[in-house]
């Protein structure tokens, strides 16, 4: 029940066409780093964030990248991760299929150095695979008036599926951005992103993705 070992794979780069027509708007936009924890990122190998080329590291520059280009545009940087030794009635039917999940230790708990929350970022509780489940982000992202989330982080096809599911179900237009997510393997990652394409959302690339926030910081 433990999670796989993970190899590296080359991200997408030919993107499914969306059957949604959302256009990526800054002053409506909010950015969730969803699950970058040393417990999660552990799956892809001891030396995956050091690894020059490796899937992690590329996906991390790409998320550390987008979260600049946010913050400069203003736009609301959430994060969400686990906490460990959770109690088995708590994690519910997640135990039936990871196990018990990660130790309330550093090690596993804390989100990678490189993509540290910085200060006015905002760090949820993530309680399911939705990091809408149990936590405030819709009302977060209300009293700020955002209603599009960019999702990024791990793992593509379990929690960033989930949330642009049911940010979809919410009214919130989900923005999928493909190499910044990471995941168990490259069919893994295709079918999260063609699932979006297809059901709720729209996938983009990090370098359009940062365009349109660095337009708007420049303004």
């Amino acid at each position: 029940m433990a999670l796989p070992s993970i190899p590296d794979y080359a991200l997408p780069t030919d993107l499914p066409a969306p059957r949604a027509s959302f256009t990526l708007e800054t002053d409506r936009a909010a950015l969730l780093i969803h699950d970058m924890q040393r417990y999660f990122c552990a799956a892809f190998g001891p030396d995956a964030l050091s690894r020059a080329g490796s899937t992690l590291a590329r996906v991390t520059q790409n998320i550390a990248a987008l979260a600049q280009a946010a913050r400069a545009a203003g736009v609301p940087v959430f994060y969400t991760a686990q906490k460990g030794n959770q109690l088995l009635a708590d994690r519910g039917l997640q135990a039936d299929l990871w196990g018990k999940g990660m130790n309330a230790i550093p090690e596993h708990e804390d989100i990678i150095a490189a993509l540290a929350p910085q200060p006015g970022d905002i760090q949820l509780v993530k309680h399911r695979y939705s990091a809408f489940q149990r936590s405030n982000l819709a009302e977060l992202m209300r009293a700020r008036g955002r209603d599009q989330l960019i999702v990024t982080g791990i793992y593509a096809h379990i929690g960033c599926l989930a949330t642009v599911c049911e940010a979809f179900q919410r009214d919130i237009e989900p923005f999928f951005v493909a190499d910044a997510l990471a995941d168990f393997s490259r069919e893994k990652h295709d079918m999260a992103l063609a699932w979006v394409a297809a059901c709720a959302g729209v996938p983009m690339a990090s370098d359009a993705v940062r365009t349109t926030l660095g337009d708007a910081a420049c303004n």
